[in-house]
């Protein structure tokens, strides 16, 4: 117990002669170093709060501000047109008998100057919030740009000059806004109309039209009010309903995973890999609360995105309640949690207020590596809790870690940074099986054992024995971009920032004086060990249940469907109605998820990728109609693709409105048999897209090995496909497709395969096309990416 003793600061004893104190210097030291390191981010978050608070403007303007009142009243003029007279008449008494009257006149000019720097700043982001409500932008056709839209690119350039900290766009950004009812209800209805018999449509319209004449209009007035009054009227209701609310396990139906480079291992030494990577994550956790990192904006564009999501990025936990779980989030936290072989482990990543080196890390990362002690009893499966039902993980949470040993156990865990699994299995394209390992580790990551990750955290980070690593998110704090810009981050730094010596080690020196990581301890009833064993048998279940496939498709990506002038995203979407036809002899409901954080806490919508247009050319591709006749037809599903994609990034969705309608009738206690049906239907074809965000950090074209393999996530419905894909460099995309075996209808790898199938056939009839209409033309600047969403809307 080296540690405890060097984590005294003074120790005294009563001894006949009086009483003896002895003080350890070292941990005195210790301590003050500590506390200086806390001090500094302290300083440092109210340096950030004043610069962000006077954005557009600068501190520094105060003074030009000061200066420019005084000259002017210097040369005889009276520029506030006597408001600093009268600002001097209500000076304190005490001010008017101890200064002079220039003195006062000099007091009253700063309080003046001071006022109108601030209202200056009010109106400046007033102007730069009345320009980031413009969208028309995104509507208008390459080399068709309107001279409004390129004054208002001018002015929102001058007005975002100064170099902005990650927060400091938040107050600027405009309000997401309700939508008209029955521009909604119209929209749903051309949406569902190709999923409907006539009879089924004529039906469904008389719903929706009962809906809007009845009752819609009255929840429509409530969401407004709400509107005026809450900063997001979505994001409140969607994190609570559709995640924190869930009683059933988070494993597999809601959180999801990323993957490390698909070609490229850069250390088969399992520590050394975990120190880069735990440093880097720690980098960026320090660029984050400092607000370094640049503001994510539109690719190619100025128009910045919401970054309320970092916000609970480390040092959060989901905890479980009886009816709804909550997010607990700590200011800092200076260690992270280790899982290995069964055993918990508290690693401490600081010392005396340093951050240590990566070698330091991979030492202490060792040293877990190396103890042969067992585990407790009850405490290797002990994490299968968090994969369970949220209820008895809830009630077991308050009747036995609520106190004593086990709540500080439980308590290190979950103000941990976050969570590390070193896992004794090897993952990754590999041996004489490569596709096969892709779907393994691919389930690895999503699962795991169902008892060796904490599925509560944040995000866990596993390392694997041969090197490779992964992530784990849990969804309810973010989206998957957010988690996608600190992997890339990570990945990148890891291997082109940090690296490893030639042996394959972290770089650094090592203070060897440095304590063990502490092992945690527990005392787990046989209460609690039933639970495990209960909620590890539900979970296994559905972990067994999961067939995930995933395959990277090199034939041709990006550039080679750009230089047809065709919209990446549009062109997959497209292709995935078209194999799904084929796969199912069908349509189904399709859920692709947009970004809404051109507004401010705007999280996500669904795009319905199935649409009249898309089903059209299906249609027509499938019955073997003229190619010409095709094309027209896939250029029109393409452009109507992309309008309902601007149209959910830009307010205009059909379903995070509908769903708050729902829950606006559910607390007036009224039923709505329209809104019901609405969100009961089920989403059997879920899609979405890795969004690529970090390629500053390294050359893609120089270092063509390190391709990202993206992430996935679950099946949405039972009887049903979850679709994720990135686009990687100009010649790749990387599938993951997931579906559950019981459905007999469902196969991940048959579905995988209609995919590449779909997408070559339609890259051969759009390339017969010799003439690309100047119609068919993308948008004047690059879509953002959508994300992963892998959640029913009940």
């Amino acid at each position: 117990m080296a540690e405890a003793h060097q984590a005294v600061a003074f120790q005294f004893t009563i001894t006949p002669e009086g009483i003896d104190l002895q003080l350890s210097y070292q941990a005195l030291n210790q301590i003050y170093l500590s506390g200086v390191r806390s001090w500094k981010k302290r300083v440092s978050r109210m340096r950030n709060r004043v610069i962000k608070g006077v954005y557009p403007a600068s501190p520094s303007s105060w003074l030009f501000v000061v200066i420019a009142i005084l000259v002017t009243m210097y040369m005889r003029s009276d520029p506030s047109m006597g408001l600093i007279a009268k600002i001097q008449q209500h000076l304190p008494l005490s001010l008017h008998v101890s200064l002079s009257a220039q003195g006062q006149n000099i007091v009253s000019a700063l309080v003046f100057s001071t006022l109108l720097w601030l209202s200056l700043i009010l109106a400046l982001r007033l102007c730069l919030k009345l320009l980031l409500s413009y969208h028309q932008w995104m509507f208008e056709k390459h080399g068709q740009v309107s001279n409004t839209t390129k004054v208002w690119v001018t002015l929102v350039r001058l007005l975002s000059s100064r170099k902005p900290l990650l927060y400091s766009y938040q107050t600027s950004l405009p309000h997401l806004p309700v939508p008209a009812i029955r521009d909604t209800l119209d929209r749903y209805l051309e949406s569902v109309r190709p999923l409907l018999t006539d009879p089924e449509f004529k039906r469904m319209t008389e719903l929706a039209n009962e809906f809007e004449s009845s009752l819609g209009n009255r929840l429509q007035r409530y969401l407004k009010l709400k509107a005026l009054w809450a900063t997001n009227y979505v994001s409140d209701w969607w994190e609570e309903y559709i995640y924190l609310r869930g009683r059933s396990p988070i494993m597999v139906n809601s959180n999801y995973y990323g993957m490390d480079f698909l070609y490229v291992t850069p250390t088969p030494v399992q520590a050394a890999r975990a120190g880069n990577t735990i440093t880097a994550l720690l980098l960026y956790r320090r660029k984050l609360n400092r607000e370094e990192l640049n503001p994510s904006r539109v690719p190619g564009t100025v128009i910045p995105l919401c970054a309320a999501q970092c916000e609970r990025m480390f040092n959060t936990t989901r905890t479980p309640g009886a009816d709804t779980d909550v997010l607990q989030h700590w200011q800092d936290s200076e260690f992270v949690a280790v899982y290995h072989n069964g055993r918990y482990f508290r690693l401490w990543v600081y010392r005396a207020g340093r951050l240590l080196s990566p070698r330091e890390i991979e030492y202490q990362i060792q040293r877990i590596l190396d103890d042969p002690s067992p585990p407790q009893a009850g405490e290797d499966k002990l994490g299968a809790l968090t994969a369970g039902d949220r209820t008895p993980w809830s009630q077991i949470r308050k009747q036995y870690f609520s106190s004593g040993g086990n709540k500080r156990s439980l308590d290190a865990i979950e103000r941990a940074a976050f969570f590390v699994t070193l896992d004794n299995e090897e993952q990754g394209m590999r041996g004489e099986d490569p596709a096969g390992n892709l779907d393994r580790y691919a389930k690895s990551l999503l699962h795991g054992k169902c008892y060796d990750r904490w599925f509560d955290k944040s995000f866990s980070i596993v390392i694997y024995k041969n090197g490779k690593n992964g992530l784990n998110a849990e969804h309810s704090w973010a989206d998957a971009p957010t988690v996608a810009h600190l992997w890339e981050f990570t990945l990148a730094t890891d291997a082109f920032h940090l690296g490893y010596t030639e042996d394959g080690h972290c770089k650094g020196e090592i203070d060897r004086s440095l304590p063990h990581p502490q092992r945690l301890t527990w005392d787990i009833p046989t209460e609690v060990q039933a639970q495990v064993s209960s909620s590890l048998a539900l979970a296994q279940a559905l972990a067994d249940d999961v067939d995930c496939h995933v395959f990277p498709f090199r034939e041709f990506g990006k550039g080679r469907i750009k230089k047809l002038r065709i919209s990446p995203d549009a062109f997959i979407q497209i292709g995935l109605q078209l194999a799904y036809y084929r796969d199912r002899g069908g349509f189904s409901l399709t859920y692709e998820a947009s970004m809404t954080r051109l507004f401010r806490e705007g999280r996500t919508e669904t795009v319905r990728s199935c649409s009249n247009e898309s089903c059209a050319f299906v249609k027509a591709l499938e019955g073997g109609e003229a190619e010409d006749h095709c094309r027209r037809l896939f250029r029109l599903a393409s452009e109507r693709h992309q309008n309902l994609y601007r149209m959910a990034m830009t307010g205009a969705g059909i379903d995070r409105h509908l769903f708050c309608l729902y829950v606006v009738s559910k607390y007036l206690g009224v039923d709505s048999p329209f809104l019901k049906e609405v969100l009961s239907e089920p989403w059997r074809l879920s899609t979405s897209q890795t969004p690529v965000q970090q390629m500053e950090l390294f050359d893609l074209k120089n270092n063509p090995d390190f391709i990202s393999l993206g992430g996935g996530f679950g099946p949405v419905a039972d009887d049903g496909y979850g679709v994720s894909y990135i686009i990687v460099g100009e010649d790749m995309i990387n599938f993951h497709v997931s579906s559950k075996y019981s459905c007999s209808e469902t196969d991940s790898h048959r579905f995988g395969a209609q995919i590449s199938k779909a997408l070559h056939d339609i890259m051969a009839l759009v390339s017969a096309d010799s003439k690309t209409p100047s119609s068919s033309r993308g948008t004047a600047q690059p879509q953002p990416q959508p994300q992963p969403q892998a959640k029913k809307l009940l």
